[in-house]
């Protein structure tokens, strides 16, 4: 199978900065697409950031011009890096990979989420 391992999250003040990453391990045949997510009101969970295998990206209006999504294909990895962080920012962050494993099945898959607080 596969596992999402994520780190690096923790307290900052606002105004500081943090990485987030996820590394991915399993029988994978290739990571499509990356996710970051965080709950939502009125929803389940709120994308926040995605990077394609082409390196094309999308940002939720919130975190445009602050955060960074990137990937690191050779290491199977994902990061988050978050700068000029806000107290709106507190959550707790979940990646999200579209994998297709070797048996070329494809299927979405989780971490176990990363707790980030801002201080104000």
């Amino acid at each position: 199978q596969v596992q999402l391992v994520e780190s690096g999250g923790g307290l900052v003040q606002a105004g500081g900065s943090l990485r987030l990453s996820c590394a991915a391990s399993g029988r994978i045949f290739s990571i499509n697409k990356w996710g970051w997510y965080r709950p939502a009101p009125g929803q389940q969970r709120e994308l926040v950031a995605s990077i394609t295998t082409g390196g094309n990206t999308y940002y939720v209006d919130s975190v445009k011009g602050r955060f960074t999504i990137s990937r690191d294909n050779a290491k199977g990895t994902v990061y988050l890096q978050m700068n000029r962080m806000q107290p709106e920012d507190t959550s707790v962050y979940f990646c999200r990979a579209e994998v297709t494993t070797r048996n070329l099945i494809m299927n979405y898959y989780w971490g176990q989420g990363t707790r980030v607080t801002v201080s104000s």
